[in-house]
């Protein structure tokens, strides 16, 4: 089950929708286990390649590079809740950035492809692949990480 932080928690209003949207992933996330082909069926190629063959796409090419509206980014395979818009930053890097998960719905895996060792973050529901973190660079975040998620992995929801 989805564990959700009280610093995440707490700083909302109660009856929010994100407060619910978190709340209710918690209590209803199960693992998602597909076939190849039932993925085929549900994903655009592009988001099978990324998704479930650990693919990159283009830097600076995804829809969520530079958005800043509020809400939540949930898995694109899946729709488990991964990331807050509050844990979004422009860090320049062509995809996505963000310093933190909402915790519970990834899963990191080392990863030795490229002749460099990095961490991959995973969704925790389904085992889509959603790109790499990375540490210790500088960015004056809460946590010093940088998770740098491809756009095509994610699917946004817009807070009212």
């Amino acid at each position: 089950m989805l564990r959700l932080s009280k610093c995440i928690v707490t700083a909302l209003p109660k009856y929010s929708l994100l407060y619910k949207t978190l709340i209710t992933a918690a209590a209803t996330m199960s693992n998602v286990n597909k076939s190849d082909s039932e993925w085929r069926a549900i994903l655009s190629p592009e988001q099978f390649r990324v998704l479930r063959e650990k693919g990159t796409e283009r830097p600076g090419t995804g829809e969520y590079n530079k958005f800043s509206e509020k809400g939540v980014y949930n898995c694109a395979a899946c729709n488990t809740p991964l990331y807050t818009s509050d844990t979004k930053f422009n860090s320049n890097c062509g995809w996505p950035a963000f310093f933190d998960a909402i915790p519970g719905a990834l899963v990191r895996h080392e990863d030795t492809t490229l002749g460099m060792t990095r961490i991959e973050i995973c969704c925790n529901n389904c085992g889509g692949h959603l790109g790499h973190v990375f540490k210790g660079e500088g960015f004056s975040t809460p946590t010093d990480e940088r998770h740098c998620v491809n756009s095509v992995s994610l699917r946004f929801n817009a807070t009212v």
